[in-house]
């Protein structure tokens, strides 16, 4: 427990925000000072990251759970929204993956999780597509023109890219009708699931490339 002082005196605080929202390090935050909010009873502690390459300062909030204590209920104040790195590998064969899976762990960030699991979706979708097409030029229109389930079982070749992506598929899916099938997953599983899709992505074309160059 802390305590932070107020208009209203010293209050006492439990918990408090473990990453910073701005260099996203992990801290203990710095309690300045505490507005009482009465219409939503929460008190908003602005507290600052005691990073000295960051020093932002945020305000944390607080649920009253009796006397002049409150409770850390898990929530900031936005600071900088991180983004997710991809390899040159991964950006060379889907540009788009990139842009669009970044668009969705920003609405994700934000708080948006009803709607980036459908962009998600849509990442994985662009990612699985364009390295088909990279792998299998010829069929080009075929490949933007089929399902992505079928697209994965007929134009995918290696089995743990297919393993992965076709359940990847199944979670994306979830994120778009009104009744789960997949009810024991959520979003985490799904964003593992396209993680293990781009490591094996990764894998084959690294694979690839070491046989091109050591012919036997």
């Amino acid at each position: 427990m802390a305590s932070v002082n107020s208009l209203n005196g010293t209050m006492t605080i439990k918990n408090h925000p473990d990453e910073c929202p701005y260099c996203h390090k992990k801290i203990t935050p710095v309690n300045i000072y505490g507005f009482r909010n009465s219409k939503t009873n929460l008190l908003d502690v602005l507290q600052k990251c005691p990073n000295e390459q960051c020093s932002q300062t945020f305000i944390a909030y607080y649920l009253h759970i009796g006397g002049s204590s409150f409770d850390y209920i898990g929530k900031t104040t936005q600071g900088s929204l991180r983004g997710k790195v991809f390899s040159q590998t991964i950006i060379e064969i889907s540009p788009a993956f990139n842009i669009i899976y970044n668009q969705a762990f920003t609405a994700e960030q934000q708080g948006l999780d009803e709607i980036c699991g459908v962009g998600y979706r849509k990442a994985l979708e662009f990612l699985i597509k364009e390295y088909a097409i990279k792998n299998k030029p010829e069929k080009k229109d075929a490949i933007e023109k089929k399902l992505l389930g079928p697209c994965i079982a007929e134009y995918v070749d290696d089995n743990r890219i297919k393993a992965v992506a076709k359940r990847a598929v199944w979670l994306g899916n979830d994120e778009t009708h009104y009744i789960k099938k997949w009810e024991g997953k959520n979003l985490e599983d799904l964003k593992k699931l396209i993680e293990l899709t781009v490591h094996w992505i990764e894998m084959e074309v690294l694979s690839k490339s070491f046989e091109e160059e050591m012919p036997e």
